[in-house]
């Protein structure tokens, strides 16, 4: 990388002014700070220290409430920090701060523009399951594209590490009455549905405690569901929900909290949660049940097909010319389920979404809907507040279209601002809405959980995203941009010199979305000073993400991205 370059450059100047083969201890104290001791530390410390030379415990009090915006350091914050970072024991003894200290304090934990306070859990986790945005994978066994490319237990892993909580598993029937894992009608590789479940009990609360979903895409017969079922309770254990808590139908959804620990199986369920308890401690096996449930229409197309044809036979004039036919009676399809794979699902039950009157009038609260981003997309912008209250009564889980055969992804923040749950991505790509999927989540601790604002959580909000007025307090942001620091070439620049601009970018509700850029640095990758500051209104800052992605003015027709930041706004630390 960049460092070990110039580490080598130093080495190489230093070794040739001496005439020597090696490097001692004052050479290399100089390589350190040419590296570590950057100007802008020095002209920091310089306003606060006096003799510019130590800062006492009473000046880094007044640098701590001044530039840290800390209003309430005293005598212990500042000697705590002066005992964690003080690297000269009689500095400490004095209750001093060299500049060394000063700069180990600046390039730490502690000074992360992430609030400190939010990297634990915080927030309110025994609020019902649909009042949280759950950190959601689509198709999460794939690591490359939907097509032709592998399918690997490590997307599982990969997945559960990074604190995803919804997990999808697509199954189909294999040989051997064992069933497997891929994306059915394509070249992509097979697994199998045991080995991708001792996955997941192996790494589901490696990153968080709270519930992990099992979003099971089911084609499979009904003898191999109940081989599914096998595997599941075996292998998972008491890790499976496998019967509602205190065996009572609940009337709302219980609550992260409550189900710490525990897996949830999302699927298709064969009558009511009544009749499961009702079933329980019975033997079921060989039992199956049928839902009938409408086919699905042509414009959303089926959630799994890549695309339906993948050739398109040319359409007759009289078929592509005319007027469009009246809708036609909805066709209807039977699916068997078998009943020891229906009664594993408790609190997730998948229903077909049909409209958001049908949802509010019969829609019981453990069960919850998945629609494809198409149609999601218009019933965000025709029915933002009927969404919403759809959202605050149900889980919905929203998913990428099948024609996205590269394993692309949409901006998830027009579904969160619209209180969806469950918005799955493609974890496997990267790109601006992994980026934005990864900083929000990093919020409540990374727990895969984050409570919705109050106004997606409240049964009679009017809040539209398209309409923001009186539902949020604004806030008035600023930003300073000082300098960067070894930051990477691209792959493009010449030698190792970039170009180094930054984007400051808000993604919110439609009205805070922008974006603000600075003015380039010229061959300067190593220390790029800017020194200017931006200002933005945020309308709706519970909803707002902020991004700073830094790029090589590789010529005036693009730049080559070096790399980026994204978090929650109101998980900015100030100073």
């Amino acid at each position: 990388n960049f460092a070990d370059f110039l580490l080598t450059f130093f080495f190489q100047k230093t070794t040739e002014k001496r005439k020597a083969p090696t490097i001692n201890i004052e050479d290399f104290r100089a390589i350190y700070r040419t590296l570590v001791h950057r100007p802008e530390f020095r002209e920091l410390f310089c306003t606060y220290a006096p003799n510019q030379k130590v800062l006492a415990e009473t000046e880094l009090i007044t640098f701590l409430k001044k530039e840290q915006f800390e209003t309430e350091a005293n005598e212990t914050t500042a000697l705590e920090i002066i005992s964690k970072y003080e690297p000269i024991e009689e500095m400490k003894k004095r209750r001093e701060m060299s500049f060394e200290g000063f700069v180990r304090y600046l390039n730490s934990e502690d000074c992360s523009i992430f609030r400190k306070d939010h990297k634990i859990v915080y927030q309110d986790m025994n609020r019902p399951l649909c009042e949280y945005f759950i950190s959601s994978s689509h198709n999460t066994y794939l690591i490359s594209d939907q097509l032709i490319g592998p399918s690997h237990l490590w997307g599982y892993a990969s997945a559960l590490l990074k604190g995803c909580r919804c997990l999808e598993i697509d199954c189909w029937d294999g040989s051997n009455n064992d069933p497997v894992v891929y994306h059915g009608h394509t070249l992509t590789s097979k697994i199998s549905f045991s080995s991708v479940i001792q996955v997941i009990e192996k790494y589901a609360f490696a990153a968080s405690e709270y519930p992990v979903v099992l979003s099971l895409e089911n084609h499979c017969s009904p003898k191999q569901q109940e081989v599914m079922a096998e595997y599941l309770e075996n292998i998972l254990g008491n890790k499976l929900l496998s019967s509602a808590i205190n065996d009572e139908v609940p009337t709302e959804l219980p609550s992260p909290e409550a189900l710490k620990f525990k897996i949830l199986i999302k699927n298709k369920k064969v009558g009511t949660l009544e009749e499961t308890i009702l079933r329980k401690g019975k033997d079921s096996h060989g039992e199956t049940g049928e839902i009938i449930e409408e086919a699905e229409d042509d414009e959303e197309g089926d959630e799994k097909s890549p695309s339906s044809p993948l050739i398109e036979l040319p359409k007759r004039k009289s078929e592509s010319e005319s007027t469009p036919p009246p809708r036609k009676k909805p066709k209807m399809k039977k699916i068997k389920v078998a009943i020891g794979l229906s009664d594993l699902v408790i609190y997730t039950k998948s229903q077909k979404f049909e409209s958001f009157e049908q949802s509010r009038e019969s829609q019981k609260c453990y069960e919850n809907n998945s629609i494809g981003e198409t149609r999601a997309r218009k019933l965000a912008k025709l029915s933002a507040p009927q969404f919403i209250a759809h959202t605050a009564r149900f889980i919905t889980r929203i998913y990428p279209k099948g024609t996205r055969t590269n394993s692309s992804n949409y901006n998830p923040q027009e579904f969160w601002n619209v209180g969806c749950q469950m918005v799955a991505l493609n974890f496997q790509t990267p790109g601006v809405p992994m980026e934005l999927q990864n900083g929000k989540f990093l919020d409540n601790g990374g727990c895969g959980y984050i409570l919705k604002p109050d106004f997606l959580r409240n049964l009679n909000s009017t809040f539209s995203p398209y309409k923001v007025a009186g539902e949020s307090t604004p806030i008035a942001l600023s930003i300073r941009l000082i300098s960067g620091h070894q930051l990477p070439p691209s792959n493009l620049s010449k030698g190792n010199k970039a170009d180094p601009l930054v984007h400051i970018e808000i993604y919110g509700v439609p009205e805070d979305q922008m974006k603000k850029q600075s003015s380039v640095v010229k061959g300067n990758a190593l220390s790029p000073r800017w020194n200017e500051t931006f200002t933005f209104t945020v309308q709706v800052p519970e909803l707002a993400l902020i991004r700073f992605n830094v790029e090589d003015q590789v010529s005036i027709a693009g730049n080559e991205f070096l790399g980026q930041y994204s978090l929650p706004v109101q998980s900015l630390s100030k100073g």
